[in-house]
Parts: C-alpha cells; sequence; structure tokens
C-alpha cells in the first residue's frame, strides 16, 4: 500500500487535491468497481475561483486517484455543486447501447453590473467519467425570480417511478420530479419556519435510512447552512426526518438536529447507485468552514475532504438521530501498537503512550469513578496539543485546539468546540487523527466532531488525565498504520 506525501499538512487517509482550491463533494457515485469523487475546483488559484468539477476516483474509498478536470466553464457560466447518477435504463436517451453516469449541476452565470443567474444543467459520459458532453439542451431548470437556486441532488425513486430532485433555493428546498432527466416539474418546497435559518440553504441531500436494530426505514433530509457573521460556527449541516411520498417531504419533529458538532464538516452529500447488495448510505463532506477556508495555512493546495462515513438510524425514546461510523475500509490501514484494559487515572498521574505517526487511531472507554473532568491530550509535538475534555459539571465535552499548531489565521478558529452530553459517566470514544484534521465519534457514532487542525506532526503520544478524582480505562486501543 504506497502513500506519498507531498507537503507540509497534506493528508494522508483523506483526499485533497494535488494543487489549487477545493470545496463541496459533487456527483459522488459508484459505477463498475469504482467511487467517483468530483468536486469544486479552481485549478488556478488556492482560493476559491470559477468554479469547475475535479474529478478522483477509488477502490476503496480511502485511497484516491486524481483525474483530469471533467466540468470546464461554457457560455451558461461556471460549474457548481450537484450530483451524478447511473441512467442505467436509458431514461434520458443518451445510452443506447450501455448504461452511463449523468452528472445534473448549477451553472452559475456572473452578469456585470446584474444579478448572477442560477440555472442546472446536464452531461453525460459514455467512458466512466473521464471524458464529458454537455447537453445541447442546456440549461434544462431555470427560475424566474429566485437567484439563490442551486446544488441539485438527484435521485431515482421507485415509488414514483421518476427521478427526483432537491434543490436549494434561497431558504428552502424545492422539489422536481423528472422522467428523463430533461423535463422537469415542481412538487414542492420545504423549509418555512422549520430548522435553521441562520444562514443560506444549500447542498441538500434527500434518501431513505434504515433504522439501526429494526426493519424500519425513515426519510432524511440535509441541508448544510452558510456562514453568516452574526454567528459564531460558520457553515454547518442540519438534518431532518420524516416521511417522503414521491412529491412532499415531511418532517416528524421540530427541534433543529446537527449533524456535526465540530467546525469543520460542511457540504456533504451521499454517493448515488451504491450496490443493493452492500446496503451502506455513505456519505462525504468537505472538511472547512466557509468562516476561514480561504485562510488556511496550507501551500498551493487547499481543503480536504472527510473521511467516508456509513449513515444510520437510532431511535432514543421515540426520537430518531443520525449514527455515522468511518467505512470499514479503513480498518486496513491501521494495526494495534498497544492495548490497555481497567487502568485507573488520577490527577496525579502521567499516563502516556507513544504513536509517533503520521496518522493514528485511538478508541477508548472511559468511566468516571468521581472525576469531576477528565479527558486526553493529543500531543503533536512536545510543544503543540489538541485537549479533548469531558466535563461532568457542565455534561459537554470539549475540544480545545487553541494550542494545536498554526490557528493565527483566523480568530474563530480558537475558539472552543463542545458537544452537549447526555451520560458523562461513561464514554465511547474514537478519535482518528491525519496530518491535519482530527474526526472525533462519540458512542459508537451517536455525536461526531469534526475538527481540523495545522500541527508540526499528526500525533506523537496520547495522555490520560482527570481532575478532582479518578477515572477507569474500561479499555484502550492506540494503533498506527499498518503499511
Amino acid at each position: 500500500m504506497e502513500i506519498i506525501k507531498l507537503e507540509k499538512y497534506r493528508p494522508i487517509l483523506h483526499f485533497a487535491p494535488q494543487r489549487n482550491w477545493m470545496n463541496d463533494p459533487n456527483g459522488l457515485v459508484f459505477f463498475k468497481g469504482e467511487y467517483h469523487l468530483f468536486f469544486q475546483h479552481n485549478p488556478n488559484d488556492s482560493r476559491h475561483g470559477p468554479m469547475h468539477w475535479g474529478h478522483a476516483v477509488s477502490k476503496d474509498l480511502i485511497k484516491w486517484e486524481e483525474l483530469d478536470i471533467a466540468l470546464y466553464p461554457d457560455e451558461h457560466g461556471t460549474i457548481f455543486s450537484g450530483s451524478a447518477v447511473v441512467d442505467w435504463d436509458n431514461t434520458s436517451g443518451f445510452f443506447p447501447e450501455e448504461p452511463g453516469l449523468v452528472a445534473i449541476f448549477t451553472h452559475h452565470l456572473e452578469r456585470e453590473n446584474q444579478t448572477p443567474i442560477q440555472t442546472q444543467s446536464l452531461a453525460y459520459s459514455h467512458d466512466q467519467g473521464r471524458t464529458w458532453i454537455k447537453y445541447a439542451g442546456n440549461p434544462v431548470l431555470k427560475h424566474p425570480t429566485k437567484i439563490d437556486f442551486r446544488d441539485p441532488k438527484v435521485f431515482w425513486d421507485e415509488a414514483s417511478q421518476s427521478w427526483i430532485m432537491v434543490l436549494a433555493t434561497g431558504q428552502t428546498v424545492s422539489i422536481y420530479s423528472s422522467p428523463n432527466l430533461k423535463a422537469w416539474k415542481f412538487e414542492s418546497e420545504f423549509g418555512e419556519n422549520m430548522g435553521s435559518h441562520d444562514g443560506v440553504w444549500e447542498c441538500p441531500d434527500l434518501f431513505e435510512l434504515n433504522v439501526d436494530n429494526s426493519n424500519e426505514k425513515k426519510w432524511v433530509l440535509f441541508v448544510s447552512i452558510g456562514d453568516n457573521p452574526q454567528f459564531e460556527t460558520g457553515s454547518r449541516t442540519q438534518y431532518f426526518v420524516g416521511s417522503f411520498d414521491g412529491n412532499k417531504f415531511v418532517p416528524e419533529h421540530e427541534d433543529m438536529k446537527w449533524l456535526d458538532f465540530g467546525k469543520d464538516n460542511y457540504a456533504g452529500v451521499s454517493f448515488s447507485d451504491i450496490p443493493r447488495e452492500d446496503g451502506r448510505r455513505i456519505y462525504l463532506g468537505w472538511m472547512s468552514n466557509w468562516r476561514y477556508a480561504n485562510h488556511v495555512p496550507t501551500e498551493g493546495w487547499r481543503s480536504q475532504m472527510t473521511l467516508p462515513r456509513e449513515l444510520m438510524l437510532r431511535e432514543t425514546g421515540g426520537d430518531f438521530h443520525i449514527v455515522q461510523k468511518v467505512v470499514r475500509e479503513l480498518d486496513t490501514y491501521f494495526t494495534t501498537k498497544e492495548e490497555i484494559s481497567n487502568v485507573i487515572i488520577g490527577t496525579e498521574d502521567t499516563n502516556i503512550y507513544e504513536l509517533d505517526s503520521e496518522y493514528a487511531e485511538v478508541e477508548l472507554i472511559l468511566e468516571s469513578v468521581d472525576a469531576s473532568q477528565y479527558g486526553l491530550t493529543i500531543h503533536h509535538t512536545k510543544k503543540q496539543y489538541t485537549r479533548i475534555t469531558i466535563d461532568k459539571n457542565e455534561n459537554i465535552l470539549l475540544l480545545d485546539r487553541k494550542n494545536s499548531g498554526k490557528v493565527d489565521f483566523s480568530d474563530n478558529f480558537s475558539r472552543a468546540q463542545k458537544v452537549k452530553l447526555e451520560d458523562t459517566n461513561k464514554m465511547k470514544l474514537r478519535i482518528i487523527m491525519d496530518s491535519s484534521s482530527l474526526e472525533l465519534f462519540i458512542n459508537e457514532g451517536e455525536q461526531a466532531l469534526t475538527s481540523l487542525v495545522y500541527p508540526e506532526k499528526a500525533c506523537e503520544s496520547i495522555s490520560l488525565f482527570t481532575t478532582e478524582g479518578k477515572v477507569n480505562v474500561v479499555h484502550g486501543k492506540f494503533s498506527i498504520p499498518s503499511i
């Protein structure tokens, strides 16, 4: 398994472009043994600029090969976010001989001294996404008044026997249907007085999801919330659980549900056309935040994606919430260096576990004996560290990265990230550390916290701590690269 690290901060386990700018994942689709990742890309600069679709493929969702740019700007505008599907039954008429890929994307046209125009367009590929033909009838969908009219996510709905598009339309999500991907009919609009409206709505995704340990399924709608300077968090993603009848999505709750409690998981969507025998719903997000995305301290390239995650629903007291687990394909990239069981940590103890690795994984089951605060410190180097603290008095988990390395590019970056917890007496944590990121999963993925960091090294060691009492490390596993 050959892995080459090219520049400072470049991740090993996460996809990042070889050069220049990247943001939203687009066109996530599985076809003929390959996972396709298209992405918002400015090939001319490492800051946001005229959008193209970059392209990468993978056999295992972890190791990616970046290919040539898939879609370039044209007379209709630059190429904003969208999705891709396999047209198995040639509904579009593009594939008379064998199935192929169709990309459905937003054209964004800037006009001098006028409001930009956003429309939806198609491109299709006969060679597994290596080359693309733009549909001569573009654009296929316009709106007479809406300015924010973008990010189409399309899927085939078996119940209605039609293609369904969910589209970000300002502060709502609009739903359209089509028999052929070309002619679209408006079905309904969702979002008024629902969820968070702290920023513009973007990158919706609508899909059916299994409920863990049951035969039940629910529909889930993801909506990303753009940055608003009035709020500390910056951009983030909410979701709704409910029902969909081929025409209308109806949520079954009024509370706001957040996909991730870290600052660095945005604009994520799920893969289309995962084989039925696989059965997983796999999600990938952009690991950044619009508050500081253009200023993170990488040189020559900028941005990375989260690790792919399998999604499912879990029911607790009649309430359904998303559970996220990193895809099982990651397991082969790690080998266990050390395991511990039933180790009591007190305030005076200095339990340090050496890893000294370019990427690492820590799994812990921690049970408070009488500690008011406990947690772990990730020592990137002797002076650079990130601290994760469970506070029993406040019932929160805090991730503090202000001493993690390079942080001075944004005032917002150093502020602690927190998760409200139901039970702080016993915690199960999984932390995956790469060259410039931490992904934290709490209680087998019931909550997630995704965070960028910019240290000189990923992880030299891990230490465990408590304040005013003791904690029992019921089990701990420290893993390093398997190569």
